[in-house]
């Protein structure tokens, strides 16, 4: 559930447009950073189908410090000129529950939180909102560089924490359907374990929450494949069938357009396969 909007996914994934108000994005490098570029770029991943959108206003990894004042006047006249302007669900990118709790007021319908709750009000402030929530695995923290990253077992660690953090939200008064799960490809992970977390997504998305995949245009494609940010189109467009057809549905991406060719040509794959 996003809102008051129930979605059957139980075949058919959910694509998140990715809509960034930073100067240091890692993909777009700010070019949507005015406000402006920003509306311009929201009208396109609607015109091009998104099913939601996702508003950041502090990158992931490292970088210049940004302040709570400073990620608030980014995030929230964005959250509330998109809820005004287009009848498509909005997420908020962030960390900090105060944040959060802002962008829900303007509109807002999820908190897609990378730190898996580090803020102890994060939880606190979705439920009284009536939000759904991501919970993502992170290692380390947010904007902290984490080169090395050593696991027992990557996709038992990971989900192992998944399951305490969701249980941590519907213990918080979220209900289970509002708790999406996200194994967080390339955070504090190495590329094979990003790999490793992405053929095993059927694992994750039998923990009973939602699974959402965001691999679109990551490092570990890069590694992997031996290609520069600009020439991951298709590898994260194969990342997205692979992930759709090992249960992921909640797909956050640069590329809207080609993820819903994706998604809908797997749909009907599926759907031809189960009438004969």
């Amino acid at each position: 559930m996003l809102g008051g909007r129930r979605y059957d996914i139980a075949s058919r994934a959910l694509v998140m447009g990715i809509l960034n108000r930073t100067p240091d994005s890692f993909y777009d490098r700010g070019a949507t950073y005015a406000f402006e570029a920003f509306l311009a770029r929201a009208e396109q991943l609607v015109g091009e189908g998104a099913d939601l959108l996702d508003v950041g206003g502090v990158k992931a990894g490292p970088g210049p410090e940004v302040t709570e004042a400073e990620e608030l006047e980014r995030v929230v006249p964005a959250v509330a000129a998109l809820t005004a302007r287009f009848d498509v669900p909005v997420s908020v990118d962030t960390w900090r529950a105060s944040v959060a709790e802002e962008c829900y007021r303007a509109g807002a319908v999820l908190g897609n939180d990378i730190s898996g709750f580090a803020d102890p009000r994060y939880l606190e402030v979705a439920a009284g909102a009536g939000a759904s929530v991501v919970a993502t695995h992170i290692r380390l923290a947010p904007r902290v560089p984490d080169p090395e990253p050593v696991y027992d077992d990557v996709v038992a660690d990971v989900a192992g924490f998944l399951v305490e953090r969701a249980g941590r939200a519907m213990a918080a008064g979220i209900p289970p359907e509002r708790v999406v799960l996200d194994a967080g490809l390339d955070l504090g992970k190495t590329a094979a374990q990003s790999l490793a977390l992405l053929r095993a997504s059927d694992v994750l998305a039998g923990l009973g929450h939602p699974l959402l995949l965001s691999a679109s245009n990551k490092t570990f494609l890069g590694v992997l494949l031996g290609l520069e940010l600009t020439e991951r189109r298709d590898a994260s467009l194969a990342a997205a069938a692979l992930g759709i057809a090992r249960g992921c549905r909640v797909l956050r991406v640069h590329d809207v357009a080609g993820t819903r060719r994706v998604r809908d040509a797997l749909v009907a794959v599926l759907d031809a396969g189960a009438g004969r």
